[in-house]
């Protein structure tokens, strides 16, 4: 299971949680699966698609640009653990999450 998290301190306090093999989009409105209601963030701004080792990033045409690490991603991106994914005003850390035996939680 993969986690993107604002880090302590952000103007907004978000978790969201992706298993391996699933898709969800990234934006601010009620359609996408992950809402980021916060400035300069598209309708639908980014898609994420979960593997076991990274992530693929994919932007989709936002007006401000999805950032990876501070880079600009233009089209399509890896994320891995320890990378920042940043949306509008909002970045979100990357990581993998734990299972009930510490290890990283690879299940689908």
């Amino acid at each position: 299971m993969w986690l993107l998290k604002t880090s302590e301190g952000a103007e907004a306090a978000l978790t969201f949680r992706l298993l391996p093999g699933n898709v969800k989009t990234v934006g601010r409105a009620p359609r996408a699966d992950f809402i980021v209601d916060a400035a300069l963030v598209s309708r639908l701004h980014c898609r994420l698609a979960a593997g076991a080792e990274e992530i693929e990033l994919v932007d989709l045409g936002s007006t401000n640009g999805t950032f990876v690490n501070g880079q600009r991603v233009d089209g399509r991106a890896s994320v891995k653990p320890g990378d920042t994914i940043g949306i509008g005003r909002v970045d979100l850390l990357v990581s993998e999450g734990m299972d009930s035996t510490g290890a990283p939680d690879r299940s689908s």
